[in-house]
């Protein structure tokens, strides 16, 4: 992999091949700015994969500064180094275990005494640190001015201003973690109150005379072991019974002292100390109300707050259609010299019905009813990512979604399904529990992900009215809530309260969100357009030499009499498990048009863009189920997809055809 170089204050770039090989370690909270940090660092020298044997992401690239080769790794937003989660246990264990040359402890500046809670445990492990304090803009458009000098010097190491979305501060903060890792400069030892120094004191000594052959520092184990860690403990405990006894013992002894349990003792001591520190280097100036605070307001208000949640949801909608249906009319007015193809032509020229029906028509169709809603839709989620307005909509969601066994939290799961399934489920991981992962990844299974919207807008939007297509929404948000309730009470466990991060309102980074939006979009292009085109040949190869039609026959008890639909859309559903957007191309390949309301009545068109909308996921989300939670949670929730699709499907029809 080629190494990505950084301009130098001069405008300049740092490069060299010929210095030592570093590592640096990414280190902080979560929504400090530590991806942005990564990714200006390394450019797109990156490699996105697993931890060794664990599933948290892993993220690793490159850097060429000034002679030396770096690598650079974003461990996971963490908050402390307990063992409550395998995020958790995996940065603490490359910090300790794998030694980078330099950690590099992101900060966010506006919030500074919550994020040193971190630091002080960094500096508890002995990690060559360099703290860098992102976000120093928001931070003094609060009125906060940092003494950056007070700060190193309660600290006792180096700290760099730096403002990432702009690429402020990145070469100096690069600068002095190569000072850090050449010298290896001596850490300062920052004392807790005299009755929790002596005590981890105490039994640093007894670790030091037992020499347990452990590679984490004897005092960091001592402030572990007297916290009660369970991985430290187990670890000990099996190494000696002598200091595992004396942890006890110690440990009784601070908590009866205290009149509360020892692991609370030392947290509380950790933030006083951190609140010490911030208080010595901060000063507060008077600030006057601003934009952003009133944005908080409105967005997190008890009665308006789920106004602008509703309404942040809404605009994503019906941004996606009217900026997706202007762009289609626009790409199809350029293409409409092009005349459709006679479907006749399959009985007395197969071959060129194949090229002009399947070819042609699976190009047009993904240039004209798929890239344009997609592109509009992903470009507004980055931007409503990058805002932070999507946490407080998760916030303000959060009594709505504990109906459904969750919390606030998995909103942004759900949210981002709208635009895939598979890095929905993926990114279920930031629930607590299995529980809470399975139930998040069943609701995400029914969400409108892309491809189901696609199928959405190029169906009903367009050919019946923008306001059924809407409609289908709401339907499936009930849907959604509805056998949540259910999911719930067949899985069983509890639903824990909601702990997240509520990052600051910033404006979006046009660069941050234009390289979202591509490389969200360009999977598409690159390598779902070409199987558009192949697949829509096939297709129609397949419907012109009768392949389909047994197959058709066979499901029209379903098609047909259930569901009311052509007797071809059994077809149109078979090959959607491929992909939902097939469902689409197939009907677009087997009738030789892309209007498709010469075929469909306007209740068929709703009925199959709502079967489509939720009957078996793709066979790309059943693998990230399986993966995730194996094959018998994975085939449940397919099993109940085309269960609720049948079922709601039928009695849309019946109850459509009604009011026709």
């Amino acid at each position: 992999m080629s190494c990505h170089s950084i301009p130098n204050s001069n405008g300049k770039a740092s490069n060299g091949k010929n210095g030592k090989c570093l590592t640096f370690a990414l280190a902080g909270n979560a929504n400090v700015g530590k991806s942005v940090i990564f990714n200006q660092l390394t450019g797109s020298n990156q490699i996105i994969g697993n931890w060794p044997g664990k599933t948290v992401d892993r993220a690793e690239g490159t850097l060429s500064f000034e002679g030396h080769e770096i690598r650079i790794i974003d461990l996971p937003g963490i908050y402390s180094f307990s063992t409550f989660s395998m995020e958790e246990l995996v940065s603490r264990d490359y910090v300790a275990l794998e030694k980078p040359d330099t950690v590099i402890n992101v900060v966010d500046a506006s919030v500074l005494e919550r994020n040193l809670f971190f630091t002080l445990q960094l500096l508890e492990m002995q990690a060559p640190l360099v703290l860098c304090l992102n976000q120093v803009d928001v931070a003094k458009n609060k009125g906060m001015i940092i003494d950056k000098e007070k700060l190193e010097a309660a600290l006792g190491v180096p700290v760099v201003f730096a403002t990432a979305t702009r690429g402020e501060g990145i070469y100096e903060l690069v600068r002095e973690a190569v000072k850090v890792a050449k010298h290896k400069p001596k850490l300062k030892h920052l004392k807790y109150r005299k009755d929790l120094e002596d005590r981890i004191e105490k039994l640093k000594q007894i670790i030091e005379k037992e020499n347990l052959g452990l590679q984490y520092p004897a005092r960091w184990i001592a402030i572990k072991l007297l916290e009660g860690d369970t991985e430290i403990t187990r670890i000990v405990s099996k190494k000696s019974k002598l200091v595992s006894d004396s942890a006890k013992g110690i440990a009784q002894e601070l908590s009866n002292s205290c009149q509360e349990q020892c692991f609370s003792v030392i947290a509380s001591e950790r933030y006083a100390l951190a609140s010490s520190i911030a208080a010595s280097a901060l000063q507060q100036s008077e600030v006057k109300t601003n934009f952003s605070d009133k944005l908080e307001w409105l967005t997190t208000h008890r009665v308006l707050g789920y106004f602008t949640s509703a309404g942040v949801i809404a605009g994503l909608l019906l941004w996606t259609f009217f900026v997706g249906n202007g762009l289609s009319n626009l790409i199809s007015s350029g293409l409409s010299f092009i005349k459709p193809v006679n479907p006749s032509l399959s009985a007395s020229q197969p071959i060129l019905a194949i090229i002009l029906n399947g070819v042609w028509g699976g190009f047009s169709a993904g240039i004209t009813l798929i890239i344009p809603f997609v592109i509009p839709f992903y470009l507004l989620l980055a931007l409503v990512e990058s805002s932070g307005i999507l946490t407080r909509v998760a916030f303000m969601m959060d009594s709505a979604m504990h109906k459904i066994g969750l919390h606030g939290k998995a909103l942004i799961p759900i949210i981002l399904g709208y635009g895939c399934s598979v890095p929905a489920i993926h990114s279920c991981k930031i629930m607590e529990t299995r529980r809470e992962r399975l139930l998040a990844a069943f609701a995400i299974t029914f969400a409108p992900c892309s491809a189901r919207t696609i199928v959405l807008f190029g169906m009903v939007g367009l050919f019946v009215g923008i306001q059924w297509a809407l409609l289908l929404y709401v339907v499936d948000i009930a849907i959604i809530f509805g056998l949540g309730r259910v999911a719930m009470k067949a899985v069983p466990g509890k639903s824990t309260g909601l702990i997240m991060e509520m990052s600051s309102f910033k404006v979006p980074s046009l660069k941050v969100v234009l390289k979202q939006t591509w490389t969200r979009t360009k999977s598409i292009i690159y390598v779902v357009f070409p199987i558009y085109i192949v697949g829509s040949a096939l297709i129609q190869a397949l419907y012109v030499y009768h392949v389909l039609t047994p197959i058709s026959n066979a499901m029209s008890p379903l098609t047909v009499g259930w569901l009311g639909l052509p007797v071809a859309a059994g077809i149109l559903l078979i090959l959607g498990v491929v992909r939902k957007e097939f469902v689409l191309l197939a009907a677009v390949a087997i009738f030789g048009s892309t209007n498709l309301a010469l075929y469909f009545s306007p209740v068929q068109l709703v009925v199959v863009a709502l079967v489509a909308m939720l009957y078996i996921p793709c066979v790309s989300t059943i693998a990230i189920l399986v993966k995730e939670f194996g094959w018998k949670a994975a085939t449940t929730i397919s099993l109940a997809n085309i269960a609720a699709a049948v079922l709601i499907g039928g009695l849309a029809f019946r109850l459509l055809t009604l009011f026709q």
